[in-house]
């Protein structure tokens, strides 16, 4: 399986963004695992919330067609009860076979203003055709307890909009949870000038595949080398 991260900048078109997400999907080659930057589609749109809702739902609809032989993790903005949500969608084989809304809002922006936070039950360890995935969205990453809540996982998901001023956080954070998980991590971040960038493929050892000039970052998946970290360096991990 390959794993990709894509590594693109956001603009004010959300057509245009999806045009862009499009096109980097149908070049990847099958059996791909896709994982797209935080609200890559629309960004934040504090002032558009209500037309990206509608955005993502017709998104969703070719997401699924887009998902047949492949793995598509994306954030979207969605709607319940009138509350706007920042809401991981997993897609695969034409279904959508995981959501969940970021539990943990960035303290230093206006998120907590206008998005609800998710249930922090949702972010575990979910299985995919024999592979267990988690996700951990942008600032839930700083929390120490919910890599625990997901160990055991053979690939973690990071997509993000980290800001570039805590760009070696990011890149600090995502490889000690790849080693510490014994794990693969797929981040994504935004390329946005604001942004870290910093997308990378690490892997169960701790080796960084990472290019800040490109717009795809990709590596092999190899069940193998998550079981032979846990076995020769046993933490307890199963």
């Amino acid at each position: 399986m390959n794993l990709i991260s894509l590594q693109l900048k956001t603009s004010s078109s959300f057509k245009k963004n999806f045009h862009k997400l499009e096109e980097r999907i149908l070049k990847t080659p099958k059996n791909s695992f896709i994982l797209a930057p935080e609200l890559y589609l629309t960004g934040y749109s504090y002032d558009r919330l209500e037309e990206a809702t509608t955005f993502t739902q017709k998104s969703i609809k070719i997401l699924k067609k887009l998902s047949n032989n492949k793995i598509i993790a994306i954030t979207m903005t969605t709607k319940k009860d009138n509350k706007y949500f920042n809401t991981l969608h997993i897609f695969h084989k034409g279904k959508i076979v995981h959501q969940q809304s970021k539990a943990i809002l960035f303290v230093l922006d206006d998120e907590r203003k206008y998005f609800t936070a998710g249930n922090i039950e949702d972010i575990k360890i979910i299985d995919i055709s024999g592979v267990k995935v988690a996700t951990l969205i942008c600032f839930e990453l700083r929390f120490v307890d919910l890599w625990k809540q997901i160990q055991g996982a053979d690939v973690i998901l990071v997509p993000a909009m980290w800001g570039r001023l805590r760009k070696k956080h990011y890149e600090s954070l995502t490889k000690a949870l790849a080693i510490t998980n014994q794990c693969y991590v797929i981040a994504s971040d935004s390329a946005n000038k604001n942004m870290a960038k910093s997308s990378a493929i690490i892997s169960p050892f701790g080796d960084v595949t990472m290019n800040d000039t490109k717009k795809v970052i990709s590596s092999i998946y190899n069940h193998k080398e998550i079981k032979k970290m846990r076995r020769y360096i046993n933490t307890g991990i199963k």
